[in-house]
């Protein structure tokens, strides 16, 4: 499909009217019933998480999905090693990648500002590279298939995914943001293409615009993009409702059943692998203070450590 075709969508934009694209906005990192559904990319496949167990693989290289809500950038410490299957707390986090969330507390802040902090410095990780203190962004989507159903997903990205320019035609989320923004198109209104960057040595997606949507598929999107599922996807881990696989749930066809096994026991392994190293993002701070939304429980984004 041509990009004069996929990006003069008139019925698209006929539907759209008047709706404030702030999921763009967001994507391009402008200045401007709970869900229990994630999609992980640990290990470079796409797993579909139901209620915290691992119920599905995709081995496929890319999905196609769209993306129909984003939280801001947000940054997340955890100390010691990693164990395989160990659910570990954060010990510090930063809903604004400016400053500890208010729900940290006290004793485990590791600076009042994160322009300060020494998890912030380069080679502050365990293994010696990188920064201890990680971006990422908490997305939601549904999958190609499904886009008139209500199944929507949360995928947390990480900052590999979502910073840096546009290189050879692979986009991160903000690039890819950028270049739906400069043709005045609305990120729900198209399937995207979420694809692994083989070269990268740590899982990392690259975006493409794939095609515009079905009349009916951009209407349920308009109802969804304000659903409490939606909303809880980009605001709250889904931890807190692990352990009970709702009935019910359809299998989308991009997933193949998990192989089965016994758990093994916990034997402590050393840290993962750190992503590559990516520039911080630039942000303007305002000078008059404002208040601080309040964000999720701790134990809401318990489980984020293994996207």
């Amino acid at each position: 499909m041509s990009e004069l075709s996929l990006f003069k969508n008139a019925a698209a934009l006929a539907l759209l009217g008047d709706v404030k694209d702030n999921l763009t906005d967001t994507l391009a990192g402008s200045s401007g019933g709970a869900t229990n559904r994630r999609i992980s990319i640990k290990g470079g496949v796409f797993r579909e998480i139901l209620s915290g167990k691992e119920v599905r693989v995709n081995e496929e290289r890319a999905m196609n999905v769209v993306l129909i809500n984003a939280a801001p950038i947000s940054r997340m410490f955890f100390a010691g090693t990693y164990n395989e299957g160990e659910v570990v707390k954060p010990v510090c986090w930063s809903s604004d990648t400016q400053t500890p969330d208010p729900k940290v507390p006290e004793d485990q802040r590791q600076a009042a500002r994160c322009m300060d902090c020494k998890q912030n410095i380069r080679g502050s990780a365990p293994s010696g590279e990188g920064r201890a203190c990680r971006f990422q962004q908490r997305t939601a989507l549904m999958v190609e298939g499904d886009l008139e159903g209500s199944a929507v997903y949360q995928l947390t990205l990480p900052a590999t995914s979502v910073f840096g320019d546009a290189e050879k035609g692979k986009m991160g989320l903000q690039a890819y943001g950028r270049y739906l923004k400069a043709h005045n198109t609305h990120a729900m209104s198209i399937v995207t293409e979420m694809r692994f960057d083989t070269s990268s040595p740590t899982p990392k997606l690259v975006f493409k615009a794939v095609r515009p949507l079905e009349e009916a598929e951009l209407r349920n999107m308009i109802e969804m993009k304000d659903h409490a599922d939606t909303i809880k996807a980009v605001t709250l881990n889904v931890s807190q409702m692990d352990g009970v696989i709702p009935a019910g749930v359809a299998k989308p066809s991009l997933f193949v059943e998990a192989p089965k096994a016994e758990k093994p026991k916990a034997v402590p392994k050393p840290a993962p692998a750190d992503e590559e190293e990516v520039p911080e993002p630039m942000k303007v701070v305002k000078k008059t203070a404002a208040a601080v939304e309040e964000k999720s429980d701790l134990s809401d984004i318990v489980d984020e450590w293994d996207d």
